[in-house]
């Protein structure tokens, strides 16, 4: 928490105010420096006076970051004044009570100053002494060859102030996420993306009550998602992706009512999709691609609900069955649809293509049927944004829509004038039913080769030899 009265910030501000905005306050201080001895009528005056700030505070912050940098990094020597004239790239310090602290470090190569970490780099114990962090960052710090596990053990003393914990790409940060940062109780933002990090999700991170964002996404993280996580009551976006989590979507998780985002995909989740996800009003991103064995089926109804915000609904390779419900249409702020690669069935619901805000529906690699009803200026405003090929029974009208616009490996609607088994008695088709269009009659068709074409040639040829013999036999009478 920050003290009463507020608080001013200087340094490197890697995340905060750049390199150009950190060599404006060292020339600034050093004028005030300058300014503050010629008031002092003190000829021999230091050229550049130091900030306040803890003795203890200070060799902390040299010991923590020669950790990560290497032995030969000479902290005091080169940055003697971290939060004053002297800011280190990475690093921003705030005021506390007449005193300047370290509240953010970032360590990878983001600009060509960076602070970056050494081949052999470590954590130090020092880095639980700096008592005024809030932000603490690593990118592509952990190489494969420094396998590196995140400290079990010091983060309490984090407790009250650590807002922000960021691990990004470092392939070499290896073992499980501890629960002791369960007791990291300020903070807002834990993101730990593309590591190799296995194991479990901790229960433990449902006591972060304060947490906005959650992305654990690009690890081997695997077993069940915990239900705990639906504590987190005020949670903003949920990013578990790209991981090998397994089980069903717990029903905990109806408790995200602030859930804008809530990104799943790439897991082996089953369970089918959780009805619960409808009463989100808040959701502006469902997606849940590529979890193979989810299965189930889409809601026939309650979809309004999600209408006022949803945009994306991403629910390729999921195992779907059943049929697309038309009242999927109520979404009326959706601008991608993916149900593409499942095993939906029926026809496609035409109240789709009146979605006002859609621009991409991918439809393809499923067993839909009969007629596309969409007009012509759906097929041109969507382009190759739609999708509906390898569906085997489904075709479009080419009397509404041109073959320049036709919907790409989609082919045309044709009546079957020939049934391929032999009527019944009362007239029916033998089974009760005609026989459904399929890709390959159409096909045929269109090349001039169906079977109902061939009926058709081998009936004329046999009435015309019947004639023949008629006329011969009228002739040799007369």
């Amino acid at each position: 928490m920050r003290p009463a009265g507020g608080c001013c910030r200087r340094g490197g501000g890697l995340l905060v105010l750049g390199l150009a905005l950190s060599l404006s306050a060292a020339l600034l201080l050093r004028c005030c420096a300058g300014q503050q001895a010629e008031d002092d009528g003190s000829a021999d005056a230091p050229a550049a006076a130091t900030a306040p700030m803890e003795e203890k505070e200070r060799r902390a912050l040299y010991a923590a970051i020669e950790s990560f940098v290497g032995k030969g990094w000479n902290g005091s020597g080169l940055y003697p004044d971290p939060c004053g004239w002297s800011p280190i790239q990475g690093v921003s310090c705030d005021l506390f009570n007449g005193l300047w602290y370290p509240t953010v470090i970032g360590i990878g190569p983001v600009l060509d100053n960076s602070l970056q970490c050494a081949p052999d780099a470590k954590f130090s114990p020092q880095l639980f002494d700096l008592r005024r962090l809030r932000t603490l960052s690593f990118y592509s710090c952990f190489p494969a060859s420094n396998p590196t596990a995140i400290p079990t053990a010091g983060w309490e003393k984090l407790s009250g102030t650590l807002e922000t914990l960021e691990f990004r790409t470092n392939p070499g940060l290896t073992g499980g996420i501890p629960p002791s940062l369960g007791r990291l109780a300020s903070l807002q933002s834990l993101v730990l993306v593309e590591n190799n990090l296995t194991g479990p999700v901790p229960a433990e991170l449902g006591a972060l009550s304060r947490l906005r964002r959650l992305v654990l996404s690009g690890n081997g993280l695997s077993g069940p998602i915990p239900a705990t996580l639906g504590g987190l009551t005020g949670l903003l976006k949920m990013d578990l992706s790209n991981n090998l989590l397994q089980g069903s979507i717990p029903p905990e998780l109806a408790g995200l009512k602030s859930l804008t985002l809530l990104d799943l995909r790439n897991n082996s989740l089953t369970g089918g999709l959780p009805q619960f996800v409808q009463g989100m009003a808040s959701l502006q991103d469902l997606l849940l691609s590529n979890n193979p064995q989810l299965g189930g089926a889409l809601p026939q109804s309650g979809w309004e609900t999600l209408a006022a915000n949803l945009a994306t609904l991403d629910l390729s390779n999921v195992g779907l069955v059943g049929a697309i419900p038309a009242n999927m249409a109520k979404l009326t702020g959706l601008r991608f649809l993916a149900l593409d690669h499942n095993r939906l069935t029926g026809a496609v619901p035409a109240e789709l293509a009146q979605l006002p805000s859609i621009g991409a529906l991918y439809l393809n690699g499923n067993n839909l049927t009969g007629p596309l009803e969409f007009l012509a200026g759906f097929y041109q405003r969507m382009g190759q944004r739609f999708a509906s090929w390898d569906n085997p029974g489904l075709c479009y009208n080419i009397a509404a829509v041109d073959v320049a616009h036709a919907p790409s490996g989609v082919v045309v609607c044709k009546d079957l004038q020939e049934p391929s088994v032999a009527p019944d008695g009362d007239g029916e088709v033998e089974g009760g039913r005609k026989p459904e269009a399929s890709s390959s009659l159409v096909a045929s068709s269109s090349s001039g080769g169906s079977s109902a074409r061939v009926g058709g040639l081998w009936y004329l040829v046999v009435v015309q030899g019947m004639v023949a013999a008629v006329l011969g036999l009228l002739s040799r009478l007369l």
